[in-house]
């Protein structure tokens, strides 16, 4: 059986059971990756845009909104808006199997995908991805002008598993001049200013690798296996 499928079968039994999930680096170490794709131009999404909000300061969360710029023809531009953001939406779904894209989308741990604001699916979502024993140990440390990246697998990962770099702003303010949120103002969290992918890995040596972050965004790690699938660790610099 796949291992990513075996870790989420244990998780939903022990989430349904309430038995203790055994794992020897312990489950929930990592904190769960919840990836948003909005947009500033998109009417349904300041509802989804204010519950990822909502996690500010959990640490068993990383939140990340990454705005789609496939909007942009109504007639506002997304001032956080990546083509890469939109391309990374279509490649879940074509690795899901899915024919669709939507706003608001989250993505919770790079598995379960989640269609519009829907707190308690993505809860429930949130707590069986935490369940799952960790295959990855990560950890991020500032050197000097640079971040140094450390990591070590904990069980079998997959060759090809990604180890990209994100750029996360806390938060902007951003007055809508146009399109069907005009008029409106809104400060937007979590938002991804880069995703870069730094290299590819099997497990079968530990990671390290000494990157450049410069500017006052704040520096995310993660690991996740090809496809784009199942995220198997993230780290925070704080």
């Amino acid at each position: 059986m796949d291992p990513r499928m075996r870790h989420r079968i244990l998780a939903a039994i022990c989430l349904t059971t309430g038995l203790a999930l055994p794992s020897a680096s312990g489950a929930g170490e990592s904190p769960v990756v919840v990836e948003l794709f909005t947009s500033q131009g998109c009417s349904s999404c300041p509802p989804a845009d204010a519950l990822l909000k909502s996690f500010a300061g959990r640490r068993d969360i990383l939140p990340l909104a990454l705005h789609v710029d496939y909007w942009d023809y109504i007639g506002w531009k997304d001032t956080f808006g990546d083509p890469a953001h939109a391309e990374r939406q279509r490649a879940y779904a074509r690795h899901a199997g899915a024919r669709m894209i939507y706003t608001p989308q989250i993505i919770v741990g790079g598995m379960e995908h989640i269609v519009g604001v829907k707190p308690g699916v993505l809860e429930k979502a949130i707590r069986m991805e935490a369940a799952a024993p960790d295959l990855v140990s990560l950890s991020l440390r500032p050197a000097g002008d640079k971040v140094e990246i450390s990591a070590r697998a904990l069980g079998p990962i997959p060759d090809g598993t990604i180890v990209q770099l994100v750029r996360v702003r806390p938060s902007q303010t951003v007055d809508i001049g146009r399109g069907e949120n005009a008029g409106r103002t809104f400060t937007y969290s979590h938002i991804v200013t880069d995703w870069t992918r730094i290299g590819l890995w099997n497990g079968e040596a530990p990671f390290t690798r000494k990157i450049s972050a410069p500017g006052k965004d704040e520096t995310v790690v993660i690991v996740q296996e090809p496809g784009p699938g199942r995220i198997l660790a993230a780290a925070v610099l704080r």
